[in-house]
């Protein structure tokens, strides 16, 4: 069975913004990882979630390839790290108002195979907090440049 985690973001933003904020290196980095993305379908690239010693983490690099990019709609890439394989990773933006509604999803989790459990739950609550910093991070870039 193949689980998905998905989340739908209202963003004051025009997806422009949102774009750049998905589809740039400096910018994921800002509410993500370090990472060597650029924004070109087939381009392989990493992030390079840090250590967390208090919860004994020693840190992973996750192994990307961008699958789609059609600024400033929809960006989508592979996503696999440690036993994690075969998942997929996909922003949809479309125009809400003057802002923007992001639809999230990372799908491919099979629960079925042994530790998929425990990434699926670790994925799930850090999404939920990347996507809350990605909110963040454009509002703070939108009072910048008022």
């Amino acid at each position: 069975m193949s689980e998905s985690i998905r989340r739908e973001l209202r963003l004051p933003q025009p997806p422009e913004q949102v774009w750049l904020a998905i589809a740039n290196r400096e910018s994921l980095a800002d509410w993500m990882y370090p990472n060597n993305f650029e924004p070109t379908v087939g381009h392989a690239f990493n992030f390079h979630v840090p250590p967390n010693p208090k919860a004994g983490f020693e840190g992973i690099v996750v192994r990307c390839k961008v699958l789609v990019c059609e600024a400033p709609k929809q960006l989508e890439f592979s996503w696999s790290a440690l036993n994690l394989e075969g998942t997929t990773v996909r922003f949809l933006l479309e125009p809400d108002g003057e802002g923007t509604r992001l639809s999230f999803e990372h799908a491919g989790f099979d629960l079925t195979q042994p530790g998929i459990d425990h990434a699926y739950q670790g994925a799930n609550f850090g999404w939920g907090k990347m996507l809350e910093k990605l909110a963040t991070v454009l509002a703070d870039s939108s009072t910048d440049h008022s």
